[in-house]
């Protein structure tokens, strides 16, 4: 084993009671597992991670003071937004790229990753979550944040974001409400991508346990430079410092779950 660390933990003050979560920030991988047999081009694209996601949570955790937690091993290793039975949590095929080390793969293999990588990665988020709760004393407002490709299979995506959820409105619509108010934006509600999925990230630490969240898919067209990282962290900061201050957003509240 290498000295890899599956997850970077980002210090802040938790009395505003907020915590960013960015799973799939980082595209390295441990020494041991290689390129898993693909060019280093390929974890240039989004099949290796969230394309901008790094610089913006730091951009934002540093602006409002506030912990976060990145993933730092590549999604090609091992999906951490994804349940431990989801049959895409170690992917064979990407977007048209075959990734060859992950076929064929082992029983021990697929548990050695897990053990090493995903599950710390989310022992890492419940441990924030907990300890954040405990310094303010109150339910924490958990933001996930990740980044989508500028169009799918040939088709534009005309979303400059979009707000991912499944039942819990708490967080989403003021969330949609105050990005929309930007007439330059246009914002998706549930877009590119449906945000109800069993055992993800969201699902797990929020969805389940009652706390208010949202995730937000920001264009990656539109953070891949650091002035677009900038305009994103100055546009970010004051709504989510808004959101934050919500009473709503620090109590127990379970809404269910569309997958459950």
């Amino acid at each position: 084993m290498s000295g890899f660390q599956p997850f970077e933990i980002i210090p802040g003050d938790p009395r505003r009671s907020l915590v960013i979560l960015a799973d799939h920030a980082m595209n390295r991988l441990p020494a041991e597992y290689g390129d898993l047999g693909l060019s280093a081009e390929a974890f240039t694209r989004h099949i290796a991670y969230d394309i901008g996601v790094e610089d913006v949570t730091r951009g934002l955790c540093a602006r409002l003071g506030v912990p976060g937690v990145l993933g730092c091993f590549s999604r090609l290793l091992i999906d951490p937004n994804r349940g431990e039975d989801d049959p895409t949590l170690i992917m064979k095929l990407s977007d048209g790229m075959v990734i060859p080390a992950n076929h064929p793969l082992s029983a021990d293999e697929r548990e050695r990753r897990l053990n090493h990588y995903h599950r710390p990665y989310h022992d890492a988020v419940g441990s924030v979550i907990a300890e954040t709760w405990r310094k303010s004393g109150k339910p924490p407002l958990v933001i996930s944040l990740h980044s989508f490709t500028p169009s799918w299979k040939g088709v534009a995506r005309p979303w400059h974001a979009g707000v991912l959820w499944d039942t819990d409105p708490r967080a989403v619509h003021p969330l949609i409400n105050a990005l929309s108010a930007d007439p330059e934006l246009i914002v998706g509600d549930n877009e590119p991508y449906d945000g109800a999925l069993r055992g993800d990230t969201m699902h797990r630490h929020c969805s389940m346990t009652g706390l208010a969240h949202a995730l937000l898919e920001i264009r990656q067209d539109l953070i891949a430079y650091p002035a677009d990282v900038e305009t994103w962290v100055s546009r970010l900061t004051p709504i989510l410092a808004s959101l934050a201050d919500l009473p709503d957003l620090h109590e127990i509240q379970l809404h269910g779950s569309r997958v459950t």
